[in-house]
């Protein structure tokens, strides 16, 4: 496994992954930006990119994990929890925060087992299925 940060070579093969997970390409610009500005980790497994992560500092001036997706060929391999390691190490500020919907139970799951905690709720994204946001300090 290898983790590096996404170079503008690499924005097509994200894009196709994103695709492939949500069904649309609706976030190519947000990927695109999160490339030029050194936000976006990729994660190379077998010559190719099995995930990546995205992040920005823009949540009340702390580093915040808004994307992660893992290719469903190389799920339950660690690799989210690759990533999450990682982004604690290199985070830009000392406290990390993230989220996922309550009915994502994987993920929580992966939060829970990378030293998240629970640091609230927001009701109102996706209706009936409120959005858990989980806290990592990382210093």
């Amino acid at each position: 496994m290898e983790i590096q940060h996404a170079k503008e070579h690499h924005l097509q093969k994200i894009i196709e992954l994103d695709k492939k997970m949500i069904g649309s390409d609706h976030r190519k610009e947000e990927l695109e930006h999160a490339i030029k500005e050194e936000r976006c980790l990729i994660l190379y497994q077998e010559d190719e990119i099995a995930a990546f992560l995205i992040y920005h500092t823009h949540f009340f001036d702390c580093c915040f994990i808004s994307l992660i997706m893992v290719d469903p060929a190389h799920q339950r391999k660690g690799l989210a929890s690759s990533l999450l390691t990682h982004m604690s190490r290199i985070s830009p500020t000392n406290k990390l925060f993230s989220s996922t919907n309550e009915s994502n139970e994987s993920m929580k799951k992966v939060f829970i087992k990378n030293n998240f905690k629970k640091s609230g709720f927001i009701d109102n994204l996706d209706e009936g299925d409120p959005e858990i946001v989980y806290y990592r300090n990382c210093y």
